[in-house]
């Protein structure tokens, strides 16, 4: 779909229509205006602005991009609109769109996945090439731009800021020409006012399109004379400037605002009481429930005024009628909404000195509180967490000190965590942090909490060095304000253990997940949900310390105690289980735990969720230590393209990806494309984890592998010996990643025809991994395979033998003469035992 789009052959109805306001039924001329936007929109994206002379609100920016939504919807098959005004609302928008594309919802793959997801699919043109999304209040260029998507469709912006006059082509759109005027309010007020009288009050209105609306609004619904209007309109203009109204905001639009709120004051008061208070929500859709659904404990805190309109449906029905029959808001039926204009909220506001400020907010905070649903982890309460997302910073939520409008704080970031946004969690989480710790001091419970909240989504977003030192100072300090026993200080510790992993400390790591283990027993029981996560945490240090039996031990307990537990919590416990179950060398067993593991995440999270994808990870090496490499490279390019696509190409989930990638990519024979992303994914590595992390030099060795599989074993056993140089010196040398590097590194010596050198280190390296794994995991028996054939190579054909029939014989016990590692031994090759590093 290049330039503009045929008007030709029959008119059709678009498949996917998506959150259009209404058409404005009076909506008057732009008819040039019109046409050259459509002849002129094309691949590139396109803003609607305000002519240079007339940058204020109210000149019908808005209602163009609604004329053209609905003039021209029947040349695409997709029409969406998207508020822009807030960063966070573009993504939650765009993810709406994910379902319409056959790309996973955000109630099972996350905001943040899904709005990737949408823009990736809009790029492809599949479903649909013919595309029209408009970004409305579109302020900085620089929050939105990476979000506009790309592709053969049509992208149309509205916004106040000429700065996007640099960026993308532009259509400035002035103020009505008074034959528009004219011709808008006598359609407005047909029969009731005539072309002179039109054209007199469009002069003293200043041709404004909002204040124009005001105007034919009040006098269709109250008869209003055009000689009373005007007088009535030279009045309060004299009043306005006699106070020294500000110039942001056009006299016009404000003198024809007053009159029509000081008319509805008279006919309906209890209106306005409405009006004043939805001036402090933001500017986008109103949820109606926020009225409706209003607790006794919450309708208590409310004024006596709104209070009463609340506590009666009829006249609540009858104020927001009102509301739109006055053009003093918009009113959605289908969509239960109410939405004030940011103008007319903003004089709203005017009116109201600092005191008043601070008691309608803060009746906003409670009505928010009071529609946030309960559960933030509960995918079915998501989109009613997206409707608060508008207005949690115009409405200053953060400046709140109520405990029930922090709760719905602490939720609404515990929401975007949930959902897989965590960029915006992070924002939210910082904004909130700053305001609380300001306000109540740092020691606050509510700041501590909300200090969790700030630590999980570093910690997701892969800052291990800085979380780590974040959340052991806020351990300290909780511990010393709340108790060693407290929720708080042991939420604070149970994240402690993660952060040693993701620093490399993996000893130490275990010994807090055992201090977190036997505390949270001792304050909560056994079996309470708060100990099984930190069970099964303590899992994933036992399979870092090489205890593969114990940490099975321990995510088997932690599964079968949170199997009916939130559906990522059981998924990650039972990935772990499976996990442990192939660390353990038992990998047939693991491939059937992961394919549960995998089906249980499709069906409960979606394709495109962390959990979903880690799970497809671990189930992608399973397949490949089974010997399915098909299915394995399937489910390894999958992993990493999404992984890839929702967090970047440095993220650690993608970078593990990536390495399991290059894992099945070097065993299947495509050498050159293994050696190219393993070669990245290291060199991406240290940026992630730090220099001498253990998963640094775990990937080299994959690396050296590669290198010495493409004649290079000389540049393998250089990496090698720096890789194992390295894990000794972090880990010790008895640890699994240091001997599965040392075992490669005697294939190094073989290779470059040092066979003494090559069986001292194979004798070594099987002994001490006979110690740590026992002589039936597989990891032994390849050390074995390759000592066997190390000994033949130095003439000791004995010993060779006596070896060749021990692994023989294990091979046929456990994985099989027909495993793909028992036929490169009885062929005499040399395997290579290659690494992936787990999640932290």
């Amino acid at each position: 779909m290049k330039g503009t789009l045929s008007t030709q052959g029959p008119q059709k109805v678009p498949e996917v229509w998506g959150k259009i306001p209404p058409r404005n039924k009076n909506f008057t001329g732009r008819e040039d205006l019109l046409a050259a936007l459509h002849e002129g929109i094309s691949g590139r994206p396109t803003a609607v602005v305000p002519h240079a002379l007339h940058g204020f609100g109210g000149v019908g920016k808005t209602q163009m991009a609604v004329e053209y939504a609905y003039r021209y919807g029947s040349e695409y098959d997709l029409v969406w609109w998207i508020p822009a005004d807030q960063p966070v609302l573009v993504r939650s928008s765009l993810a709406g769109l994910a379902p319409h594309l056959g790309v996973p919802s955000a109630s099972t793959s996350g905001v943040e996945e899904a709005a990737s997801a949408v823009l990736d699919a809009l790029r492809r043109g599949d479903p649909y090439d013919r595309w029209l999304l408009i970004f409305d209040n579109a302020d900085q260029p620089e929050d939105i731009t990476r979000l506009l998507p790309q592709g053969s469709g049509h992208v149309l912006i509205t916004s106040r800021n000429h700065r996007w006059e640099s960026v993308v082509a532009t259509f400035p759109i002035d103020v009505f020409d008074r034959r528009e005027s004219v011709e808008f309010l006598t359609r407005r007020v047909p029969k009731a006012i005539s072309e002179s009288e039109a054209e007199r009050l469009a002069h003293e209105l200043g041709d404004l399109p909002l204040a124009l609306e005001q105007a034919g609004a009040l006098q269709a619904e109250t008869g209003m004379g055009v000689e009373e209007y005007l007088r009535l309109l030279e009045a309060e203009t004299q009043q306005l400037l006699s106070h020294g109204k500000p110039t942001e905001y056009p006299l016009s639009m404000t003198a024809a605002w007053a009159i029509s709120v000081a008319r509805l004051n008279e006919k309906l008061p209890e209106a306005i009481a409405l009006l004043r208070c939805c001036a402090f929500f933001g500017p986008e859709p109103i949820p109606r429930d926020a009225f409706t659904r209003v607790s006794p404990e919450a309708m208590a805190q409310l004024s006596p005024e709104l209070r009463q309109l609340l506590a009666n449906p009829i006249m609540l029905s009858k104020v927001i009628g009102e509301l739109g029959r006055y053009a003093l808001a918009k009113i959605d039926t289908p969509a239960r909404t109410v939405q004030i204009h940011r103008l007319i909220q903003a004089l709203l506001r005017e009116e109201r000195d600092i005191d008043q400020h601070a008691a309608l907010q803060h009746e906003v905070h409670i009505l928010l509180a009071g529609y946030a649903p309960e559960l933030p982890s509960d995918t079915s309460t998501w989109e009613k967490f997206g409707h608060l997302l508008g207005h949690m910073e115009p409405a200053k939520v953060a400046e709140c000190e109520q405990p029930t409008v922090r709760e719905m704080a602490l939720r609404v970031v515990r929401f975007l965590f949930a959902s897989g946004d965590y960029g915006y969690a992070r924002i939210f989480a910082q904004r909130f942090l700053d305001e609380w710790a300001e306000r109540s001091g740092e020691l606050h419970p509510d700041v501590f909490k909300m200090a969790l909240e700030y630590a999980n989504v570093r910690r997701e977003l892969g800052e291990y060095a800085q979380v780590a030192e974040y959340n052991t100072e806020k351990f300290q300090q909780a511990e010393e304000a709340f108790g060693a026993s407290h929720e708080i200080t042991l939420r604070f510790l149970r994240g402690i253990p993660a952060d040693l992993r993701g620093v490399g400390d993996f000893q130490e790591a275990r010994w807090k997940g055992e201090e977190v283990m036997r505390r949270a027993e001792s304050t909560f029981g056994p079996d309470d949900p708060f100990t099984l996560r930190a069970v099964n945490n303590l899992g994933v240090d036992y399979g870092l310390s090489s205890d593969y039996q114990g940490a099975k031990d321990l995510h088997m307990r932690a599964f079968q105690g949170l199997v009916h537990d939130a559906v990522d919590t059981t998924v990650n416990a039972w990935n772990g289980l499976a996990r442990a179950v192939r660390l353990c060398g038992d990998y047939s067993e693991a491939t059937d735990l992961g394919e549960d593991a995998y089906a249980y995440a499709l069906e409960n999270l979606g394709a495109d969720h962390s959990w979903t994808l880690r799970t497809a990870k671990d189930l992608s090496i399973a397949w490949r230590r089974v010997g399915d490499f098909e299915r394995a490279y399937e489910l390894a390019d999958l992993a990493h393209s999404k992984f890839s696509r929702s967090f970047g190409i440095e993220h650690p989930d993608t970078l593990a990806a990536a390495m399991c990638l290059a894992n099945i990519r070097r065993t299947v024979g495509e050498t050159e494309l293994a050696l190219e992303l393993a070669s990245d994914t290291v060199r991406r590595y240290p940026k992630t984890y730090g220099e001498t992390h253990p998963y640094n030099y775990g990937c080299v060795g994959n690396l050296a592998i590669m290198r010495r599989v493409m004649g290079q074993p000389e540049e393998a056993r250089r990496l090698n010996e720096g890789a194992l140089a390295g894990l000794e010196k972090k880990l010790g040398r008895d640890h699994h990643y240091t001997l599965t590097v040392a075992s490669n590194l005697a294939s190094d010596l073989a290779e470059l025809g040092e066979a003494e050198e090559a069986v001292r280190l194979g004798e070594d390296t099987l002994g001490r991994l006979r110690n740590v794994l026992g002589e039936r995991h597989p990891l032994v028996l390849a050390c074995a395979a390759n000592l066997t054939a190390d000994l033949r190579a130095f003439g000791r054909d004995g010993d060779a033998e006596k070896l060749f029939q021990e692994t023989k014989d294990l091979y046929a016990r456990t994985l099989g003469l027909e495993h793909p590692d028992a036929t490169v031994f009885l062929a005499g090759r040399h395997l290579d035992a290659d690494f992936d590093p787990p999640p932290i």
